[in-house]
């Protein structure tokens, strides 16, 4: 019996492989066996590119030829459904998912999934927290379930790098499954402490199989250049000559749509790409990607984990990631199915300062919880997130990771009911054991990080040591291994000056706010500012690292700020009407600074300065309010406009950062109100930090 279902397997993977003389990989035909034979609940622990995604397709067709139900996968990322469906259709499986991007589809879905007309459906932790789904899918299957998967699965674990609160739920429902139904669980990215997590958390008969994780197609580097127009400047200059197409990861969006922006300025095609694309435009993009139709996509994390392109030629980080686990995810995505590619770790000054603000946003802070069930518990009818925002001083994230980390607490001290949510009396005391441990976990992962890039030792070695691979050894690949760069470790000076000076061009925008908070309703129009724009992002290698200076140590903006600034506004800008008049956000802390800049400002456009703003109350620094109803209601009353005689005209109003928007939407609306012309926002640098 085993030899012919070896035998429909192995013609299963070379119809979906497209190769007849394809092979199954050392233990991918044991997981399966186990799974269709044994029931078996297993965690598979293999390298990027092993196949993991083979053995629950399989192990779904052979299941349902059987005779059993469907299978429920669990996946993070929308990017790695897509290439599972993709996957799904050459196996004869029929794959149907429910996420936010295919809302139309979810009644069809239902009714299929419910006829039993579906293999394998794929849905991410974050539905098993919809009612809805509960109730109308998930518990009418639960009885008939074939395979219960979840892949990524060091999700699971709160020590697993990339942890989501809602994968918590999964323990319950495999818990709340009939105990015969076979349980796969699958990670390149779990080392012993993560492993002996998911076995303590999904029970002591979960079968652990690990295989060696080093990749023998994989040649890696590390170059350190600390400037970020050094490391651009590098990529346009060996970009081109590196094989096939690939990713750029970069540790923000601001980051990726930059970089993306400047390749193309050098007639590289690159694109990038992010959590928040729209569905149509991540689809593209993957696809363009898949095709080789691209040479690169600039990504974010959003395009990590699963993501499947079997000859992706090379990764390159622009910044070093927070962990070797994170990177060792990343960069293997490249090479699986071609003898060479290339995993170049490029990494700059900034890197350390993103970093620990990752580290320091994972974890609410113990006071944020406190906050948030004091205010529910003041109300009975519940709160809607945007009535928290009133009620407590955090952003609308910060509510969010609260409620969704005290929602899946058991018992739980909140509910949700409908869009609102509720105390339940139920006490509350954070782990503060645990937080500190994880917080420790985070920056011992960061050090090792560090640790990588000066490595003196085999790179692919190091990495395995760090998942707990029980057999590195040298690769003889890596630059370490060869005694001598793969890629050269310079750039040019004449390019780095170009990147430097398209970071100086890179202006940001300053979309205008349409809507009140504090009174709820629309601004009229007649009161809004017009669209702005910012000189720089704060401390980047462009503009920032002088407004950064000028801000912290100089006490005063440099000259070539102004010029820059007015270059700006006259040659890419171009507000029209054009301001006939500056004006400028006060300041009771720093009365000069502001002034200043925009007095020199108005005198090199050749406009009149009026200093018609001014501060009437002092307020918290508004980096202190964090969410828009906290930011909007501290300026209340904080600032008044005299009117003069020539406010009629446009204006440019001037500050030194923006970040929220507040403060230069209440002066633009006192301005209009005292009949200014249009109000043109200006400042020098972006604040907002956009991951």
């Amino acid at each position: 019996m085993t030899d012919i279902l070896r035998g429909q397997a192995r013609a299963l993977l070379r119809r979906a492989l497209d190769d007849p003389s394809a092979e199954f990989r050392e233990g991918q035909w044991e997981a399966i066996e186990r799974l269709i034979q044994g029931r078996a609940k297993l965690l598979v622990v293999q390298r990027t590119g092993w196949g993991k995604s083979v053995v629950y397709f399989l192990a779904t067709r052979l299941l349902r030829d059987q005779g059993a139900g469907p299978t429920l996968l669990l996946s993070p990322l929308l990017a790695l459904m897509r290439n599972q469906m993709a996957m799904a259709e050459r196996l004869g499986v029929h794959a149907a998912t429910i996420n936010s991007s295919n809302r139309s589809e979810w009644e069809q879905v239902k009714t299929e999934v419910l006829a039993d007309r579906v293999d394998i459906l794929l849905i991410s932790p974050e539905r098993l927290a919809n009612d809805e789904f509960r109730e109308s899918i998930l518990l009418p299957i639960a009885e008939r379930v074939g395979l219960f998967v979840v892949d990524e699965g060091h999700c699971i674990s709160d020590w697993g790098h990339d942890f989501r609160p809602d994968y918590r739920r999964i323990v319950r429902v495999l818990q709340a499954l009939p105990p015969n139904i076979p349980a796969l669980v699958t990670t390149a990215t779990a080392n012993d402490r993560v492993v002996q997590d998911i076995v303590d958390q999904l029970g002591h008969n979960l079968q652990v199989i690990r295989g060696p994780l080093g990749r023998s197609s994989l040649r890696l580097q590390n170059i350190y250049l600390g400037n970020q127009a050094a490391r651009m400047a590098w990529l346009v200059e060996h970009l081109p000559s590196m094989p096939g197409s690939g990713v750029i990861y970069t540790l923000t969006i601001k980051d990726a749509q930059r970089l993306a922006a400047w390749l193309q300025s050098q007639g590289i095609s690159a694109y990038s790409y992010w959590g928040r694309l729209n569905s149509e435009d991540r689809i593209r993009l993957e696809n363009q990607l898949l095709n080789n139709e691209v040479k690169a996509l600039v990504a974010t994390t959003a395009l990590g984990m699963g993501f499947d392109k079997p000859d992706l030629g090379f990764v390159i980080h622009f910044q070093r990631p927070g962990s070797v686990i994170h990177y060792y995810q990343q960069v293997g995505r490249a090479g699986r199915a071609i003898d060479q590619a290339y995993g170049i770790l490029l990494s700059g000054d900034e890197d350390q300062e993103i970093t620990d603000y990752f580290i320091r946003a994972a974890f609410p802070p113990e006071g944020h919880a406190e906050q948030v069930l004091d205010a529910l518990s003041l109300a009975e009818d519940g709160l809607l997130v945007r009535m928290l925002e009133e009620r407590v001083n955090l952003a609308q994230g910060q509510i969010q990771k609260v409620l969704k980390l005290l929602a899946v607490e058991t018992p739980s001290p909140v509910s949700r009911r409908g869009s609102r949510w509720y105390r339940n009396p139920v006490p509350y005391v954070p782990d503060r054991e645990k937080i500190e441990r994880l917080t420790l976990i985070r920056k011992q992962e960061q050090r090792k990080m560090l640790e990588y890039t000066h490595s003196q030792d085999c790179l692919m070695a190091f990495l395995q040591r760090e998942l707990d691979d029980p057999k590195p050894v040298p690769c003889g690949r890596c630059a370490v291994c060869l005694g001598k760069p793969l890629l050269p470790e310079t750039c040019s000076t004449a390019v780095a000056s170009q990147a430097a000076q398209f970071l100086r061009r890179t202006d940001q925008v300053i979309v205008p706010r349409k809507m009140w908070v504090v009174r709820p309703g629309r601004i009229p129009e007649h009161l809004r500012a017009e669209e702005g724009r910012s000189l720089c992002l704060w401390g980047d290698a462009g503009w920032g690292e002088l407004v950064k200076r000028g801000k912290q140590v100089d006490g005063r903006f440099d000259q070539r700020l102004v010029l820059g600034a007015a270059e700006m506004i006259r040659k890419r800008w171009k507000p029209e009407p054009f301001p006939l008049w500056v004006t400028c956000v006060p300041s009771l802390n720093h009365p000069t600074l502001v002034p200043d800049f925009a007095r020199r400002l108005a005198q090199q456009l050749g406009l009149r300065f009026v200093e018609c703003v001014q501060k009437v109350r002092q307020t918290e620094p508004q980096k202190l309010m964090n969410n828009s109803y906290q930011q909007a209601r501290n300026l209340k009353g904080a600032f008044v406009v005299e009117p003069w005689a020539g406010i009629g005209g446009p204006v440019l109003l001037v500050d030194d950062m923006v970040d929220s928007r507040w403060t230069l939407t209440a002066i633009a609306a006192l301005l209009r109100h005292a009949d200014s012309g249009p109000v043109y926002p200006m400042a020098l640098a972006d604040t907002s930090r956009t991951g």
